[in-house]
């Protein structure tokens, strides 16, 4: 079965740091680009970070740049985003997906070809 399960969420008081997993089974990664997105409660979901498949491009929406690292080891067929410096705005669900690319260099937060369930990140004192 293939799919992508997210972990490492949880409750942080703000200014503290997380890191989410996103581990793949039933598939390689090494020729998918990652997305990580998020959705707050009322919002829509939105792209978060994006790594290519080597890990020679990550972009970042603006939001979360100088505090979100995202990371990927292709051995462990698993992607990383740590967090840092958290802010109660950085709250919600947070979702991984992966993109069937051709090339390296690229990413991107659309046409995604799988999705992992979530996981919950609160930020809060």
């Amino acid at each position: 079965q293939l799919q992508l399960v997210e972990s490492g969420g949880g409750l942080v008081q703000p200014g503290g740091s997380l890191r989410l997993s996103c581990a793949a089974s039933g598939f390689t990664l090494d020729r998918y680009a990652i997305a990580w997105f998020r959705q707050a409660p009322g919002k829509e979901r939105e792209g978060v970070s994006c790594i290519s498949s080597s890990g020679g491009s990550k972009q970042y929406v603006d939001s979360v740049k100088g505090r979100f690292t995202i990371s990927r080891d292709n051995t462990k067929n698993t992607v990383y985003l740590q967090m840092n410096s958290l802010k109660p705005e950085d709250t919600a669900i947070y979702s991984c997906a992966a993109l069937h690319v051709s090339a390296d260099f690229v990413c991107y937060y659309y046409g995604m070809d799988y999705w992992g369930k979530g996981t919950l990140v609160t930020v809060s004192s």
